[in-house]
């Protein structure tokens, strides 16, 4: 049988928390923050979680299922 791949670019976007829940870093906050609000990037800072209808895709990318 052939192993598993896991996608090098989900690796690289994605982390596993120890609940089980599935981490990304929040888009938007890469260049042109001089017009977005300081509320609003510190709010991009902080991790978000795909969500539910997404997480069997990002597993199957990551090789969790």
């Amino acid at each position: 049988m052939p192993k598993v791949k896991t996608n090098s670019s989900a690796k690289k976007r994605f982390k596993v928390t120890a609940t089980g829940e599935i981490a990304h870093q929040k888009p938007f906050k890469r260049h042109i923050l001089t017009k977005k609000s300081t509320k609003r990037k510190r709010a991009l800072g902080i991790k978000g979680t795909v969500s539910p209808n997404m997480k069997p895709f990002v597993k199957r990318l990551l090789g969790l299922r």
